[in-house]
Formats: C-alpha cells, structure tokens, sequence
C-alpha cells in the first residue's frame, strides 16, 4: 500500500466536487435560457438541467470488503465522474404571451431548473470540498510528523 493513497483519493474527490460545482454554476446561470438547443424538429428548446454521475474508480466496495476480511491490503482509488447527464423533468410552462419564445396560446416553456435545488446542492458539493481538503491536510500532517521521526 502506497503512503500517497490518502492523498490521491482526496484529490480525485476534490476534482469531482469541482466539476460538480461547475455544473452547478452553469444551471444557475442558463436558468432562464429559453433557446438552449435545436431539437429534431429544428425548434428551440430550453436549457436542460445539467448533473453528475460519479462512481469510484477502481474496485467496487465488495471489492474492498472481500480484500479486507481476508487480511489483503485494499488499494483506495478515490471517484471519478463518469458521465454529465440531463436532468429528464419536463420544462417549466408559464403564461407570458409578450416573450419572444411563447407560443401561440401564449405559453413559455423556461429550463427545468430550479434555483433552490441548486443552491442546496452547490451547499452539498461545498461542504465535501472543505471536507476533502480537511483529510487531505490531516493525511499530510500525518506524512510530515512520519518524517520527523526519522530526525
């Protein structure tokens, strides 16, 4: 087992909680994006709500467990973002019939989505962020306080 394990899961998992943060960002700002895309049809459509899906990289946790309880040294590999997916809800319908975009009832269709699930998720991906960097810092303090043994 590598010293350096505790550390590459930290920084796998901080360049997760990043990307994450990113999409999040781009959510909130494309929120009230009406002309995201062109359909099959050749319409615009709205933005759609964008996500990540991530998985650990490596091994899966029965994996970690089998190698544990037969006394092997399990090889920690961190997360990874596997794919950026979109959010399937359907689009938000509000009666607004001086928008450009409205339709011939009057009716706007606006991205699906919402500014309070955001900020609750960006809360999310913050806090995992500092945590990350909280074990990160108390695996080098325990790397640095190794080498002072040898002094």
């Amino acid at each position: 087992m590598s010293v350096f394990n505790a550390l590459n899961s930290s920084a796998s998992a901080l360049t997760a909680q990043r990307l994450r943060m990113d999409l999040i960002s781009s959510n909130i700002a494309n929120a009230q994006t009406t002309r995201a895309t062109v359909n099959e049809a050749g319409e615009y459509e709205p933005y759609r709500r964008k996500m990540i899906v991530l998985e650990p990289n490596g091994a899966s946790f029965r994996t970690f467990l089998q190698k544990a309880t037969s006394n092997q040294s399990p090889q920690a590999t961190g997360v990874k973002a596997s794919r950026i997916i979109e959010d399937e809800e359907p689009f938000k319908v509000v009666y607004n019939p001086a928008h450009p975009d409205a339709n011939a009832a009057g009716y706007v269709q606006l991205p699906n989505v919402d500014p309070l699930k955001e900020m609750v998720d960006l809360m999310s991906a913050t806090r995992s962020y500092e945590a990350n960097i909280t074990a990160l810092n108390a695996t080098k303090n325990m790397l640095l306080k190794a080498l002072e043994i040898g002094k």
